[in-house]
């Protein structure tokens, strides 16, 4: 049996968040400009986590309901801030060229840049069939709840 030091375990979720806090001190320091391949990345991102979360908190209600429920909180809010990077992304204007029809509207047949360039709309549908499944409405309307740390 081999143990895990906890430098060792989740190394892809640990690259992936150090990659993300690389690119903030990025931003930070330069005034870089918010295009729509940025959004789409960011909302591969957010679905990744609100999937991994969703894992989680399936595995952990059974054993342990209060962190499980405290983990459903947490896909919700995962859902809501991926909701609103979509959002973002359609009402940044598309790079079109001069030959181009494309529009900015959503149309999970016809993606907005055209596959496999951005796949932002597929991606957001087949969450959102998730989130719907496990989820009402109130749950996806409802404001953060504020919780004391207990340790």
């Amino acid at each position: 049996m081999t143990t895990t030091s906890p430098d060792d375990a989740h190394p892809y979720l640990r690259a992936a968040s150090a990659g993300i806090r690389h690119h903030r001190k990025i931003a930070q320091t330069e005034r870089t400009v918010v295009d729509r391949a940025h959004l789409d990345v960011l909302h591969a991102h957010l679905t990744a986590v609100h999937q991994l979360v969703d894992r989680l908190a399936d595995t952990a209600r059974p054993s342990h309901p209060t962190a499980g429920r405290h983990l459903a909180t947490a896909q919700t809010r995962l859902w809501q801030a991926t909701a609103e990077v979509h959002s973002a992304f359609h009402l940044l204007p598309a790079a079109l060229s001069p030959t181009s029809t494309q529009t900015t509207e959503c149309r999970p047949g016809r993606l907005p840049e055209g596959p496999p360039v951005l796949t932002i709309c597929q991606r957001h549908l087949a969450t959102g069939h998730i989130v719907r499944r496990k989820n009402t409405p109130t749950d996806l309307n409802r404001p953060p709840h504020t919780t004391a740390c207990i340790r």
